[in-house]
């Protein structure tokens, strides 16, 4: 399997020869199309210029003269009406000029074999050391008009300025291509540690501190992904909170009924004391029963299960009737019910809403003393209705605030724990305000009381579970 660091080295090398091939060819048309006439105009002033001097000087003698002009970066070659022909300066890499090319300069025209030089893909004709690609001028010589064709000798004028630019090509490339090898293992380093961190994960180990310092891509996914790996790490502690939770509320009361199952055994037990023990036996279990209802419905709300009971209906008949449910547990303790409650319509779960409204008022009724005051009131916004459930009780301490909504978190666990509550009712409230994308606030202070408010949107925006 090709690793991420050999694919980027070869995905890179193979953009720079393709750069280079398209840079190339790019170089060569625009020598073809603009180029190659400027060349083939100058080249030919200056075959002109050329025979302009020679004929001025009293047609001095020819091979001094072409080979002292063939010194200075050109190539010759003459002929005359007979086919004789002489070469000045280097000789051509290949004699391809055509008879009628070397007729036509004979008989006084010029050959402009630069301009008419064939287009070649790979090939940039200004280098291209033909015969075919010179300039064609007729020049006299001892009263013969003979023909005289010239090109630039390119190695000449150019061999060390072309072996400076191979090197530099060469060079370039080299160090590309470490270059590349290089910052492609200082970008390819850190995936290979988050792939270590992510296996490490998939093992169980949320422990991992990656240190990548870089503001780039990666260091953003190294820094999201520590982020991912301490939620994790909080997410497992949490889990393990819970299940230790779970396993310490299951336990005492299974607890309590094995051992007065096993007192219910013994033969001296008096009628009362065995009546005693059975409704201890079943107290605990109907708080056994309720805790397990409590987590299945937790787990109900966890697993973000499709709500098909999504309706709307009157808020202020739900909590009316909350508050007749409740009745003999009010009544029981004397206290006083005041409600303002005004006709508002939501959309929503009825039967999960009237599960917050039973944990409200429940906890608001026990935890208020005999005598004592529950004021349930609504108040209607433009986009959401409140609910407002005030007690006259003992009120909650500004520490325990913050974790009231948290699962099995009791404020009084020795006051609680006889009162059959598992501490889950207010964590099963919270979610199912928030399902309902509404928010709970609590305001309380010790020995005046506690004031839970409700705001639920109006609108259908019921998160689908």
């Amino acid at each position: 399997m090709r690793t991420l660091y050999v694919r980027i080295i070869a995905t890179t090398m193979m953009i720079m020869i393709a750069s280079a091939l398209i840079a190339f060819i790019g170089t060569n048309i625009y020598y073809q199309h603009y180029l190659k006439p400027e060349n083939d105009e100058k080249v030919t002033q200056i075959t002109e210029n050329i025979v302009t001097v020679f004929e001025n000087n009293n047609y001095q003698r020819v091979a001094p003269y072409f080979n002292s002009m063939a010194d200075l970066g050109y190539k010759f070659y003459l002929v005359d009406q007979k086919g004789n022909e002489q070469t000045y300066g280097e000789d051509f890499r290949l004699h391809n000029l055509a008879p009628e090319s070397k007729a036509a300069v004979l008989n006084g025209e010029t050959y402009h074999g630069i301009a008419d030089y064939p287009w070649q893909l790979f090939v940039t004709g200004f280098f291209d050391d033909e015969l075919k690609n010179t300039i064609g001028v007729p020049i006299e010589i001892d009263g013969e008009v003979q023909a005289l064709f010239v090109r630039p000798n390119t190695q000449q004028q150019f061999g060390e300025m072309r072996i400076f630019l191979a090197v530099l090509l060469v060079l370039a490339l080299v160090f590309s291509f470490l270059l590349v090898l290089i910052s492609t293992r200082f970008i390819v380093n850190p995936i290979k540690k988050l792939t270590d961190a992510t296996k490490k994960i998939a093992a169980g180990n949320y422990h991992l501190k990656l240190k990548v310092n870089r503001r780039d891509e990666i260091g953003r996914l190294a820094n999201d992904f520590s982020k991912m790996s301490d939620s994790l790490e909080q997410t497992e502690e949490k889990r393990q909170e819970f299940v230790s939770s779970v396993s310490h509320e299951i336990q005492s009361p299974l607890t309590s009924i094995q051992g007065f199952s096993q007192t219910l055994r013994e033969e001296n037990l008096s009628e009362e004391e065995r009546h005693h023990y059975l409704s201890i036996i079943e107290k605990e279990s109907k708080r056994l029963s309720a805790l397990s209802k409590q987590l299945l419905t937790l787990s109900f709300l966890d697993s973000e299960a499709d709500a098909g009971n999504v309706v709307t209906f009157d808020l202020a008949d739900q909590l009316k009737e909350t508050v007749s449910t409740t009745e003999w547990q009010w009544r029981e303790k004397d206290i006083a019910i005041e409600m303002d409650i005004a006709s508002a319509n939501v959309v929503g779960d009825p039967r999960l809403l009237q599960q917050v409204w039973m944990n409200l008022i429940t906890n608001a009724i026990r935890y208020s003393e005999p005598g004592g005051t529950v004021t349930i009131s609504t108040a209607e916004e433009k986009d959401d209705v409140q609910v407002m459930v005030k007690d006259t009780g003992i009120g909650i301490d500004e520490q325990d605030i913050s974790k009231l909504f948290d699962r099995f978190y009791k404020v009084d666990k020795a006051r609680t724990r006889t009162e059959n509550s598992t501490g889950l009712g207010l964590a099963i409230a919270k979610k199912v305000i928030e399902l309902h994308r509404g928010t709970i606030m609590v305001e309380s202070e010790i020995g005046v009381g506690s004031q839970f408010i409700v705001s639920l949107p109006k609108s259908n925006s019921f998160s689908e579970m």
